[in-house]
This record gives C-alpha cells, structure tokens and sequence, in this order.
C-alpha cells in the first residue's frame, strides 16, 4: 500500500530538484535570453518516459530512447537534441536545445532530469536562427538529432565545435549549454540520493501515486464540469512571412464522451494546410503527447476557484484523459519534412486558445477570454568597439478577462520568464529605453476588461536592424461572451519624426538609423462580458490608474467624465442606454475590426455563433 507521507516527501523532493537545477542554470548560463529572461524548462521524467513533474511544460525522453537504448546508457552521459522532426514532437524550432541527463541507481537508468531553452543562435539565414520568411528548415539553422553530447562524464569536444562554429554568438552557446549540462547533472545526482535512500520499488511506487492522483483529480474537479456533447471551434495565424496575411486555420473539435468516468477526444481536423513559412508545429508524434500535456493546462480553469486552479499540476496524468486526433500530413499541425517551423508559436500556441474557446460554448462561457501571444523583437548590429551583437526580449501582454475577475497585465505564458531589465540593456546595448510602461486603451472591453500589453519605447544610438516575430498584428486576442477584441500588436519606427513608419510584425533586418526610436506596443487580452455592465466606479478606477483614457472609457464603456474627473451619472446612463439600443445580434466571440479584412468582409466566422 502507498505510504502517504513518503508520497509527500517523493513529491516535494522532485519539486525541489526541478527549482534547484534551474537555479543553477540561471546563475551559471551567459546569454540574455537564458539567464536573464529565463526562457527555458526543466523537466523529471521517471524510467518509462512519463513527465513527473507539472510547474510549467517541457520537452520529451522519446526521441532520445528511441535512439539511445536505456540499457547503454551510463552514469555521466549527457544527450542533447534540436532537430524539429526527430523529436518526437517535442522540439518546436531549432533554437531550442534540448539536454537529457540519465538518472541511476544500482547500475540502472530508473529516471531523466532534462532543460531545453531557447538560445541566442544556432546558425541560419539571419541573426536569432528565426528567419521570418524561412521556406525550408534548412534555412534556420543547424539541425541536431539526439547525440550523446557527454559520454560517461567526458563532453564530446568535436561536436560542441561544430555547434558553436555555426553559431553568431559562440561564446554564450558554449557557456549555456555547459551550464544546463552541468545542472541537470547535479539534478541527475540528487535524484539518485532519493532512490539511494528509499529504494527503488518505493520511489517508483510514489511515481504511479503521483500520475494516478493528477489523472483522478483531472476527471473529478475539471471533466466533471464539461457536459457530454461535441463542441467546434476555430482560430487563425494572420501571416506566415512568406505569403500575404491570410487566415490560417486551426480547428478543434472538443467531444467529451463519458467513458472510464471522463475523457476528451481533440480532433484537429479542418485545421488548414501546411504553410509555406514558418509557422508550421510538428504535433502528430508520440500520438500527441507534448501537445495533450501542452494543452492540459486549459483544462485547470473549470476548477473551483482560482485558488485551486494554481494548486493542479499537469504531469503524465493528464495524458490518458485526451485522445488526440490528427489531420493527415501536410498541415500546420502535420507539415512535411523540410517545411520551416521556426514561428510555430503562432500555431501551438493559438490552440490553447482555440481549446478555450471551444471549451467555453461547452460551459457557458466560463473560460477566459483570449491571452496574448508569444512575441521575439529585438535589433542586431555592431556596437561601439566593433564587436556584432544580438539584444531579443520576449514581452509579454495582456490576458484575458475572465469569468471573476479582469485580466493580468503584461504576462507572459512561458512560466518564470521575465522581460530584460532596463539597466542591463542600456549597459550591454548601444540604446537608451526611454518608456516601459502599460498601453493604454490595450485591454479588451467588457465586464471583465482584457490586461494591458506593454509599451516600450527604445531609441538607437548607433544604426542597427530591427526584428520581429510576432503574430496578432492584425487578429487581435478575441473577447468571450460580450467582451471585446483587444488591441493588436504594433510597432512603429520614429513615430511623429519624418520617417515615421510601421514595420511588418514579420521582419529580419527592418533599418533603424542612430537616434530613431523603436515603439513597440504588445497585444491587449479580449474582454468577457458586455463593457456596458462593467461598474462605473471600476471605469473610474481605470481611469485614475491610467489603464483607460477619457476616449477610451466613453467609446467603450458608455462612461464620461466632468472637467473634475468624476463620473457624470446621468450622462452615462443615457449613453449606455443609448448604446445598447443600437446593438443588433452579436457572436458569442469578438474577433476586432482585423478580421474582416482578412475574412472578405465577414466579421464572424459561423462557430462564432451559439
């Protein structure tokens, strides 16, 4: 029988070692995008592949077992993957490294401690290995299938070479790999303590209890809340850097069916064809089991209350609750060897929020609204002593406004990441940033307003080419049940000055001269519920706090203000009033104006519709 308290001290202990190898790899990797953003993960896999852990998402063990028996690996080996199609699905594009530490006891391989991160540059058509308009993977970058990168404790030197040779920047790829090597390492060591000290059977046994628990847990408090039923909807990429902007399709096909007690079958058929540029993701490997663990984390908002939301992990529990369905090959979620992939965020991370969306026909709308979207933007150049550099920041934006309460502002969905703070830019970077702040008027209207994106404002010293990588620049993140589209993606380059012009959301090399300014303004998350019900002291309130402007609460929230700044009740009143007599039929889903340019005219699509 489990032993409950071994069970906690099991769990705290896997906790403990997935915090203590990131720690390491933040304190000891050089590059920004590692140790300052904090863009990578860490994951504890046990001997039969499943994901023991569940703070945030990671990669997965297939590829390298698959290739690498567990019956020749040896205590020091250290294997390390990035090549897209031969991970199992696990790897989404070439710049992020992927390291996988075998854990032992006895002689024997009984665990995994693994780190994938994305890193400054693996080589490819343009600095950042993200070539925008990228046609085949060969143009991004170099590929690696799994190699066993330290064998029994000794780094295979000809192969760091040749990855660091085809790299821009050298230096910070050797000295990141070296640290998240060396911390899963460590991690590999404290794992085995815990097998060292309560054997393997009951470790194991711990294991089955920890999986066992998440799957019930997800069945009774989250699969319980969706009725039986099929539920359909869609959402799109806008741009694949290659053609025109054009709707992109993703679709699922939500069906809750009540066998064993609760299961969800995701079917991705409808979802549209391979695209020429990079925002394919290769989903159809390992029958969908990075995607099902991906995915999961929608399912925690049907929990009782957001206390409760936060406290459910996503492990390999989650995985015999979802069969997964996929179209045949030659689709966004299905491309064909050499397609390009390396913006497949606008795909992947879309379907979160079509599984939100078609969750949310499921239960009433009790989903939040659309978050805001991965976004890569950044300047390349030479700095002041001749010397290349790369500065890439992913920011964050807005989240959706949900059922209880309005969105976040300035999120970011990658856990733990963080944006590149100001006095370490302006110190490692030949530019100044002269705003950081919320953009006003960005979050989606309703009930529940969407967060706020960032505004930032950065002006070139010296002359430099401008990057992006970036979606809903012209879809904006959707509103639920009344809410409204938040506001989208944009940057402009020397805005209000004579060569003020708004740069692509998709661009390698845009020219910025010295002095120009940079403006970049991130996406607001969708409103959920009408703006007309939103309570006027709240309008007020974001009024005085500067997440509204006058404009802003009249257009959207039928709210206006006296020269003194307090609200005109009687004003208002007729306003709304006014307002909605106005209003025809309306979708469940808000799109924003953006849709139709890129839908015909339309300004819904029929699954918007309940």
């Amino acid at each position: 029988m489990l032993n409950p308290v071994l069970l906690e001290i099991v769990e705290g202990t896997l906790t403990s070692v997935e915090r203590e190898v990131e720690t390491a790899i933040a304190r000891t990797s050089r590059s920004p995008m590692i140790r300052d953003a904090h863009d990578f993960r860490v994951g504890i896999h046990d001997a039969k592949l499943r994901k023991l852990t569940g703070r945030s998402y990671s990669a997965l063990v297939h590829p390298v077992v698959r290739d690498y028996p567990i019956s020749g690996m040896r205590p020091g080996d250290v294997f390390f993957h990035n090549d897209v199609y031969l991970s199992e699905g696990g790897i989404g594009h070439l710049p992020d490294l992927c390291v996988t530490v075998p854990v032992f006891h006895d002689g024997a391989v009984v665990a995994f401690v693994q780190a994938f991160g994305h890193h400054d540059d693996i080589g490819g058509a343009c600095p950042g290995s993200m070539p925008s308009g990228a046609r085949s993977v060969f143009e991004e970058g170099l590929m690696v299938p799994p190699i066993r990168l330290w064998d029994a404790g000794v780094p295979n030197e000809a192969a760091l070479k040749i990855m660091t040779r085809n790299s821009r920047m050298p230096d910070s790829l050797a000295a990141d790999l070296d640290a998240e090597c060396s911390a899963c390492l460590m991690g590999a060591r404290r794992l085995g303590e815990l097998f060292d000290r309560y054997g393997r059977e009951a470790v194991e046994e711990c294991f089955d209890g920890i999986i066992d628990l998440t799957t019930e847990t997800f069945r009774r408090e989250v699969l319980a809340k969706i009725p039986d039923g099929t539920y359909t909807w869609e959402d799109y990429a806008e741009h694949d850097g290659v053609d025109e902007p054009k709707l992109h399709r993703q679709r699922i096909t939500l069906t809750k069916v009540p066998d064993d007690g609760g299961r969800l079958i995701v079917d991705f058929a409808g979802t549209g064809p391979q695209a020429k540029g990079p925002i394919n993701h290769c989903g159809d490997f390992a029958d969908g089991n990075f995607l099902k663990k991906w995915l999961a984390p929608v399912l925690r908002n049907l929990a009782d209350s957001p206390e409760r939301m936060a406290e459910l992990d996503v492990n390999e529990g989650v995985v015999p609750l979802i069969e997964m369905r996929f179209p045949p090959p030659g689709t966004l979620l299905t491309p064909v060897f050499p397609a390009p992939t390396n913006a497949r965020t606008f795909v992947i991370l879309r379907l979160l929020g079509v599984l939100a969306g078609a969750l949310a026909k499921a239960v009433d709308g009790r989903m939040p609204a659309d978050q805001e979207t991965i976004r890569y933007t950044g300047v390349h150049g030479v700095d002041a002593s001749g010397l290349p550099y790369l500065m890439r920041e992913v920011l964050g934006g807005g989240s959706g406004g949900r059922y209880y309460a309005d969105g976040e502002d300035t999120i970011h969905v990658v856990p733990d990441s963080r944006n590149i703070p100001v006095e370490f830019a302006e110190a490692r970077w030949p530019f100044r940033v002269e705003k950081l702040g919320l953009a006003v008027d960005s979050g989606g209207p309703g009930r529940f307003r969407g967060g706020l994106g960032y505004e930032k404002h950065i002006r070139m010293l010296r002359d430099a080419e401008f990057m992006s990588i970036a979606d809903r620049s012209i879809l904006a993140c959707w509103g639920v049940n009344g809410g409204r589209a938040g506001r989208p993606f944009e940057v402009v380059v020397d805005p209000g000055g004579p060569r003020e012009r708004i740069v692509d959301a998709l661009a390698d090399a845009e020219p910025v001269r010295a002095g120009e300014v940079i403006r970049i303004r991130t996406t607001g998350g969708g409103g959920w519920g009408d703006p007309l019900e939103r309570p006027v002291e709240d309008v007020a309130r974001d009024l005085r706090w500067g997440k509204v402007s006058r404009f802003g609460a009249k257009r959207d929230y039928g709210v206006v203000l006296n020269a003194d700044g307090e609200v005109n009740l009687a004003i208002t009143k007729t306003l709304r009033q006014e307002m909605r007599s106005v209003r025809g039929p309306e979708p469940f889903f808000d799109r924003g104006p953006g849709y139709a340019r890129l839908a015909g005219g339309a300004t819904s699509a029929d699954c918007d519709w309940r």
